[in-house]
């Protein structure tokens, strides 16, 4: 079944060519069009950059990507890592287009106390794609999956939309071409499978 997929991705480098992440976007775009599927495509780098969220009502900007997203089958939302979580401008896009009462609700139980009720991205698939560049096997092993679950809590527990990953660990500038191409593969792959 052909699905339109709506991309997030928050790099500074997105021209082709220009970055490891600007390469998976690039392979996965690739390949989920050799199957038929429709591509949205958001630099958000090379957007009008979005205001700091400071709790007011959505702009055109973000009402827009909303819509956007509303059309998708498919979300996925590509990133480095830094300073272990998401890049700045891609936390900036999620905490302004991922809010309350268009992404969740919430159900009051008791007094203040109740939980999320996901909205208009329920059922929905979200994939997150994230980069790491730690070496070290328990950063690898421990402190690099908190970024991953932080954002299945906003995508899965709140949005309610079904969560899949794709994470590179060790993505450093001196790479070997058969580990890029093995990367590659494995995006590839998720693209094949959607």
């Amino acid at each position: 079944m052909l699905k339109k997929i709506f991309i997030i991705f928050g790099h500074n480098r997105y021209k082709s060519g220009s970055s490891f992440n600007a390469a998976i976007r690039d392979t996965f775009i690739e390949e989920a069009k050799k199957k038929g599927h429709e591509i949205d495509l958001v630099n958000v780098y090379d957007e009008k950059q979005i205001k700091f969220w400071d709790g007011g009502g959505p702009d055109e900007q973000i009402l827009d990507y909303r819509k956007r997203l509303e059309q998708a089958d498919i979300m996925m939302v590509m990133s480095p890592c830094h300073n272990y979580i998401m890049n700045s401008a891609t936390e900036n896009f999620i905490a302004n287009v991922f809010t309350p009462p268009w992404a969740f609700k919430y159900k009051k139980v008791f007094r203040n106390y109740g939980f999320p009720v996901p909205n208009m991205l329920k059922g929905k698939t979200a994939i997150i794609s994230m980069t790491y560049g730690g070496p070290s096997f328990f950063v690898s092993a421990i402190i690099q999956q908190i970024p991953r679950r932080i954002k299945k809590m906003v995508f899965s527990g709140l949005c309610g939309m079904k969560v899949k990953y794709l994470r590179f660990y060790e993505v450093l500038p001196d790479m070997p071409k058969e580990i890029f191409e093995k990367h590659m593969e494995k995006v590839r792959k998720t693209a094949q499978q959607l």
